[in-house]
């Protein structure tokens, strides 16, 4: 299955990798290595997400406090990542994005 960053969410993971590898060096690698296991895990399983809401699913990352965010299209040939979103962030701040 395909899968999209939206442009905001790309943002989003670039900045915490950048925080964390600023903060420990080599912690911004582990960043993205987890980022990618879970990119890798919906790609293979796009319903493993937790159910959000009738639109959106969402897998928590280990070891950091972020959550991916996606929208699988209705014709269940892509995913769009909507959000690498910090756990602390308001909720839903990402939901306007599905327009885009």
């Amino acid at each position: 299955m395909e899968v999209e960053f939206h442009p905001e969410a790309s943002a989003e993971f670039m900045a915490a990798s950048a925080y964390y590898e600023a903060e420990v060096p080599g912690l911004g690698d582990a960043f993205v290595n987890e980022l990618e296991r879970v990119v890798a895990l919906i790609r293979q399983h796009p319903f493993i997400g937790s159910q959000v809401d009738e639109t959106f699913r969402r897998v928590v990352l280990a070891r950091f406090p972020f959550s991916v965010f996606y929208f699988i299209s209705p014709k269940g040939s892509r995913v769009l990542i909507v959000a690498v979103a910090h756990q602390r962030r308001k909720p839903g701040y990402w939901r306007h994005r599905i327009a885009q």
